[in-house]
């Protein structure tokens, strides 16, 4: 079995960043532009999960981060999809 890469992990985290990204843009352009009916309501009903907020309490400094969510829908697996076949293509 071959190891795991440092640089494998970053690409992987990248990907599914900007596929987000891409699927929030889709999602929003499917609200916009699709009228009200059955494929639109399918496309574009989606799943949160929600992490926090954290608090850090030092005794000079303070801050909170959070909440971080993550919204899941079709749109959104479709742009990580496209983001995965151009990043395996090109690298």
């Amino acid at each position: 079995m071959r190891p795991i890469r440092k640089r494998e992990v970053l690409r992987a985290i990248c990907t599914l960043a900007i596929g987000m990204f891409l699927g929030g843009l889709l999602t929003r352009l499917a609200e916009s532009f699709l009228p009200a009916s059955a494929a639109r309501s399918f496309l574009t009903s989606s799943v949160t999960a929600m992490i926090g907020p954290f608090y850090v309490d030092l005794v000079a400094v303070a801050f909170t981060i959070g909440p971080v969510s993550f919204v899941l829908n079709v749109l959104t697996l479709v742009g990580i999809v496209i983001v995965a076949v151009i990043v395996r293509s090109w690298l």
